[in-house]
């Protein structure tokens, strides 16, 4: 059941086409309802109340009454989700709906008595309508609508990704992405590119929880400002400082943008192949934080995993990089760094173009190094150094890629935006030590397994 959910999130976030920060926010008040939903049944777990910030109750068992902990967390998942998307699409609320119906229906199946189906029910439906209060008081509401003035200056980031970089080159009709190669064959390093916009489907403009990316405006400005899971405050696990800006040759932020500009100029085939497996753009796949979901969900059968482990798994690691875009994004609008993309442009070479289109929000620190660096530290402290295969972008035409433990794969996620063309080096580094740091606060103070009786 843990399973089946964790799978699909990628898929609906990836058809919603909304933004890594928001996805990872989703994902983690799902997580929270799930987790929440078994360890009310379920002796071994504990409940995170008064270990998330703001979650001080939620309904509780009756003492002595039997419940069925998968019942109770798939009513409290579905509760809560119907919540979280009521702005998606419809195929997207119909998905939910029959992932829902169809887990209900195999677990109802085994014989649970109706007594017992019932109040679990009802239980689960209370939790996931107190995780959903719980996240009404985060302060996300408060972002949809405040205006954005964005900084100016020599050093200050602008959104100047050029106009052809969005132009169509082929519409599959198997997709509703607008794509430089095919999309149904595999891709060829040596000649793909990741140049992607969604065009068709727009969503409308009343549209604020799960808006789809802009490409032209500013993504989540007021994302620091968000009630972190388990950090204290956003800047707990602040970002190192970043070598001052120059435009001085010899200067050690020239020399970090000389370092991007002649990276570009001689990628072989493999590091090309990195820069675009782990792009996870938003509207062409489940972002960085599905990417990592998916990656997690893979472990269960791998590894074998039980419910409770699955579920412990699936609560720590997204609420890790949940506060990870939090903490990542307060830097970014509070630093305001120009890109790669227009400090060459302005000061190396006017016709620069990096291999992926330049994000639409601040360079320091990467924010996919933070994400990535949090949640491979959560997957090494609860499963170990595994190595893995790692099957997330083969619908994408991505060929499976074989990582011999988790940090191994964040070090290449990290890695990749300097391939990119869109991190400095020492963006990468910076988000690795931020994203290791929120790992750590995450396993320190969130305790998710009951002592035994004694």
């Amino acid at each position: 059941m843990v399973a089946e959910w964790m799978q699909n999130y990628y898929g609906l976030i990836r058809a919603e086409r909304i933004s890594p920060p928001v996805a990872s926010r989703l994902l983690a008040y799902a997580s929270v309802a799930l987790y929440e939903g078994m360890a009310s049944a379920t002796p071994t777990l504990r409940s995170l109340v008064g270990q998330l910030n703001g979650l001080d109750s939620l309904p509780r068992p009756e003492p002595g009454v039997t419940y069925d902990p998968v019942l109770v967390a798939l009513a409290a998942e579905h509760t809560a989700l119907d919540s979280l998307f009521k702005q998606g699409l419809p195929a997207t609320r119909a998905a939910l709906a029959i992932v829902s119906d169809s887990l209900t229906a195999a677990r109802l199946a085994r014989g649970i008595p109706p007594d017992v189906a019932e109040r679990s029910q009802a239980l689960g439906t209370g939790i996931g309508h107190a995780v959903i209060a719980w996240s009404r008081t985060d302060g996300f509401d408060a972002t949809r609508t405040r205006p954005y003035t964005p900084a100016t200056g020599p050093d200050r980031w602008v959104n100047d990704s050029r106009a052809d970089e969005y132009v169509p080159q082929n519409l599959s009709p198997a997709t509703d992405l607008v794509q430089l190669d095919n999309p149904n064959v595999t891709l060829r390093p040596g000649a793909a590119g990741e140049r992607t916009l969604v065009t068709n489907r727009p969503k409308a403009g009343t549209v604020t929880e799960l808006k789809a990316i802009n490409p032209t405006g500013a993504t989540e400005p007021y994302w620091g400002t968000v009630r972190p899971f388990v950090l204290r405050a956003p800047d707990e696990c602040d970002a190192p400082s970043h070598p001052p800006f120059s435009t001085r040759r010899g200067s050690v932020f020239r020399a970090e943008a000389e370092s991007v500009y002649v990276a570009s100029q001689s990628l072989t085939d493999e590091q090309r192949l990195i820069a675009l497996y782990w792009a996870d753009n938003p509207g062409q796949t489940g972002t960085p934080t599905g990417h990592w979901l998916a990656i997690a969900s893979q472990m269960v059968s791998q590894l074998g995993l039980t419910a409770e482990q699955a579920a412990e798994m699936f609560v720590l690691s997204t609420v890790a990089q949940a506060d990870a875009f939090i903490a990542a994004f307060h830097v970014k609008y509070r630093d305001h760094l120009i890109r790669p993309n227009t400090y060459i442009r302005r000061h190396i070479d006017p016709d620069w173009k990096p291999l992926i289109i330049t994000p639409t929000f601040p360079e320091y620190p990467s924010a996919h190094s933070v994400q990535s660096m949090a949640a491979a530290t959560v997957l090494t402290r609860l499963l170990g150094p595994v190595a893995f295969d790692d099957s997330t972008n083969l619908a994408l035409g991505h060929p499976v890629r074989r990582f011999p433990n988790f940090v191994a794969a964040a070090d290449e996620a990290a890695q990749s935006r300097i391939y990119g063309g869109i991190h400095y080096p020492f963006g990468r580094d910076g988000g690795k030590a931020q994203g290791a740091c929120i790992g750590e606060k995450v396993l320190e103070r969130l305790v998710t397994r009951l002592e035994p009786a004694r």
